[in-house]
């Protein structure tokens, strides 16, 4: 029985999410912005399971995007062990509940080696799970989706794999990392006050509500869910342009 009291047809089948400050409040809680992304680790399994259980199909998370390289090399280092034992946690859970995760990355050659060996695990041993699809975008960004989507069709059209007047929207959405959900983010939540994309599955954002929560992201609870998808089904129009 689902608690958010929204009729399944109105309902949002595919939740975005910009999992946005984890340091503010590891800072301000702790003194330790690493704190912080410990805690917002634990968080995301919480939130699959709150989605999972009001009957959304699919989870897609931004965990560190392209540009997070260039943050403070002793950040980075402290994120990729994050990364390295929530793989595992994530896995078990996953298992449990018959989530299938997909890791979406744009740009894998500095990925750790050991972040590179859980997600293999993790990807493969959840791969036969079909109740739930959890999108993590680990080094991701949208641009370079789209470019990489866009390199893919020039290189298939000189190859004449593909003539270049039939490439279509379509063609292009083949091509793009979420080509295996049935359909686009019904709507995108972003936390910490902040009011942006940050190159955030630009392609498949573009009809999405957007909800902006002035909270850090481990601070966000279930109720504060139910409340985004009760005002989605409730007061949201989605017109596609027209």
């Amino acid at each position: 029985i689902y608690k958010r009291g929204v009729h399944p047809s109105k309902a949002p089948r595919h939740i975005a999410v910009i999992m946005d400050g984890n340091r503010r409040y590891g800072k301000k809680r702790y003194g330790f912005a690493t704190r912080g992304h410990w805690d917002g680790s634990k968080k995301l399994v919480d939130f699959a399971q709150w989605c999972q259980s009001e009957g959304i199909q699919i989870l897609s998370v931004y965990a560190f995007s392209t540009e997070n390289w260039n943050r403070d090399p002793s950040e980075v280092i402290a994120l990729m062990k994050i990364f390295a034992k929530y793989c595992e946690e994530i896995r078990v859970q996953a298992l449990k509940r018959g989530i299938r995760v997909r890791v979406l990355s744009t740009e894998t050659h500095q990925i750790p080696n050991d972040v590179k060996l859980g997600i293999k695990k993790l990807t493969e041993d959840t791969a036969h799970c079909d109740s739930f699809i959890m999108n993590i975008c680990l080094s991701y960004g949208g641009r370079g989706e789209i470019l990489n989507a866009c390199k893919s069709i020039v290189a298939d059209v000189e190859q004449k794999k593909i003539r270049a007047r039939d490439v279509t929207e379509a063609e292009i959405g083949k091509r793009m990392l979420t080509s295996h959900c049935d359909v686009d983010p019904d709507l995108v939540i972003r936390t910490s006050g902040e009011m942006r994309i940050s190159n955030f599955l630009l392609w498949q954002i573009a009809y999405s509500e957007i909800y902006f929560l002035d909270m850090q992201w481990p601070e966000i609870t279930k109720k504060d869910l139910m409340q985004v998808i009760q005002n989605y089904a409730q007061e949201r129009q989605r017109r596609y342009g027209k």
